[in-house]
C-alpha cells in the first residue's frame, strides 16, 4: 500500500499518525456498498484492508458512467485505502489461500449468502472461531440466515420497502418513495464498524473472537426512529410528510423569492425567538402557536404566515442572518453546490490525492486523524505484493496465478 498523503490539515497529521486502528489487519471479502463502507472507515482510520475481491471482481467497478481508468465512481467512492487481491475461494487452492491470510488476521468481513462459508468449510462456529480463536468475523446479510427472510437476497432498496423506511419518505401525493442515498447499506456499514469495534474491544479482555450477525433488514429498523417510537407510544401508521417533521413545528422547507430554505425549531423559547427577528412577535403568543404541541396541530396555518413572511426574503442572505441569531436555517443547495462550499473545504469533507477525489471522513481526531493514504486499488494490483508479506514465496505466488487462484487482472 502506498503511503502517499493529500495536501491538506489531515493529510499532514497523517505523516505523523498512522491511525487510531493501526496494528489492525482486516480480510475484506465484501462486495457492493455496505461492507466496503465499513472497511473504508476502518481504513481511513490506519487500519489494513486487504480487500480479497471474485475472479470478476467486486461487481460495483462496473456501476457507471462515470468512470476514471476503467473503474466506476461507485467503486471509487468506498475502496481507499484497500489493497486488492484476486482470490478465486471456488476452489479449494483459494480457501487455503484465505486461511493463511487469516492466520495473522484480527478481522474476517464478509457478505456473501448465509450459508456459502459454511458450504466452503469455513463456517464461523465449525472451523474458524476453532482455528482463530481471536479472530472477529463480521457477516452483512439482507435478512440474517434464519427465520420467515432467512436466506433471502437483501438489496437496499428492497429493505427501505419491507422495514418501512419507504412508507415514511415522499409526500401524501408522491407516495412511498426510495430515499435519493441507500441509507441503509450506508446505516449496515456504519453499524457493523462500530460493531467490531466493540469486538475488538471486548478482546482485549476476554481474548477471544466472535461473530457478528449484521443485517440490512435490522439496520433498516433501526433507523426508523421517530417514526417507530411515535406508532410504539400511540398506536397510530407513521405517514410520509415530505419535508415537515412529524413531531416538530416549524421544521420544514419554505419559499423565498430566491430559493427554498430549510428553517428547524426545537422548542418554544426558539419560537419566540424566531418570531422577535422577523418582527411577527404577535404570532408567538397567539394560542394556535404558542407550543409545539399546537403548531403541530395547526402546521398548515403557521406555514401560511410564515411562507407569506418569507416570500419578500432572499434566502441567501438570509440564512446567514438566521444562524448569526442562533436560529438554525441553510439554503436548500445542489450537491454540486455543497460539495464546492467554503465549509466543505475548512471541514476537509472533499480529499484529493491525484486524479482520486472522494468524501472526506466525518471522523476528526487531534492525536491519531483519519484520511486518505492510498487511492482505491486497481483489481488485483496488490496481489503479489499481499501473498509475498504474508509469507508466500516466489514459487507458490507464480504457481497460484498459473493455477488461476490469484490473479491480477479480472475475468470476463
Amino acid at each position: 500500500m502506498t503511503d502517499a498523503l493529500p495536501p491538506n490539515s489531515q493529510g499532514r497529521g497523517l505523516a505523523r499518525s498512522k491511525g487510531a486502528l493501526a496494528g489492525l489487519k482486516v480480510i475484506d471479502l465484501t462486495r457492493v456498498l455496505g461492507g466496503p463502507y465499513c472497511t473504508m472507515i476502518l481504513g481511513d482510520h490506519g487500519a489494513e484492508i486487504i480487500k480479497l475481491e471474485p475472479p470478476q471482481g467486486d461487481e460495483v467497478r462496473d456501476w457507471g458512467p462515470p468512470f476514471l481508468d476503467g473503474d466506476a465512481s461507485y467503486f471509487i467512492g468506498v475502496n481507499r485505502n484497500k489493497q486488492s487481491v484476486g482470490l478465486d475461494l471456488a476452489q479449494p487452492a483459494g480457501r487455503a489461500v484465505l486461511l493463511r491470510l487469516l492466520e495473522s488476521a484480527d478481522i474476517l468481513i464478509e457478505n456473501f449468502k448465509p450459508g456459502s462459508m459454511e458450504k466452503w468449510g469455513l463456517g464461523y462456529e465449525q472451523v474458524l472461531s476453532k482455528k482463530f480463536p481471536r479472530l472477529i468475523h463480521c457477516r452483512v446479510s439482507g435478512f440474517g440466515a434464519t427465520g420467515p427472510l432467512g436466506g433471502a437476497p437483501g438489496y437496499d432498496a428492497i429493505v427501505q420497502a419491507v422495514v418501512g423506511l419507504m412508507s415514511i419518505n415522499g409526500t401524501a401525493t408522491s407516495g412511498p418513495t426510495r430515499m435519493g442515498t441507500p441509507i441503509v447499506d450506508l446505516g449496515t456499514g456504519l453499524y457493523s464498524a462500530i460493531a467490531i469495534l466493540m469486538a475488538v474491544n471486548e478482546r482485549h479482555g476476554s481474548g477471544l473472537g466472535q461473530y457478528l450477525d449484521m443485517t440490512l433488514h435490522d439496520c433498516g429498523m433501526a433507523l426508523l426512529h421517530p417514526h417507530a417510537a411515535n406508532h410504539l407510544l400511540n398506536g397510530k401508521r407513521p405517514v410520509a410528510t415530505g419535508n415537515p417533521h412529524p413531531n416538530l413545528a416549524p421544521y420544514a422547507t419554505f419559499k423565498t423569492k430566491t430559493c427554498d430554505i430549510f428553517m428547524g425549531v426545537g422548542n418554544d423559547s426558539a419560537f419566540r425567538k424566531l418570531c422577535d427577528f422577523l418582527g411577527m412577535p404577535e404570532v408567538a403568543k397567539d394560542p394556535l402557536f404558542a407550543t409545539n404541541g399546537a403548531r403541530v396541530i395547526n402546521r398548515e396555518a403557521l406555514t401560511k404566515l410564515l411562507d407569506d413572511r418569507f416570500a419578500t426574503e432572499d434566502g441567501f442572505e438570509l440564512c446567514p442572518r438566521m444562524l448569526a441569531a442562533g436560529l438554525p436555517a441553510g439554503p436548500v443547495t445542489h450537491v454540486d453546490q455543497a460539495l464546492a462550499a467554503e465549509h466543505t473545504a475548512h471541514r476537509e469533507m472533499v480529499t484529493e490525492l491525484g486524479d482520486f477525489r472522494a468524501l472526506g471522513t466525518p471522523i476528526k481526531m487531534s492525536r491519531t486523524p483519519g484520511g486518505t493514504r492510498s487511492a482505491p486499488p486497481k483489481f488485483g494490483e496488490n496481489t503479489a505484493s499481499v501473498l509475498a508479506a504474508n509469507g508466500f514465496s516466489a514459487e507458490e505466488i507464480e504457481q497460484l496465478q498459473a493455477d488461476g487462484i490469484v490473479m491480477d487482472k479480472r475475468r470476463g
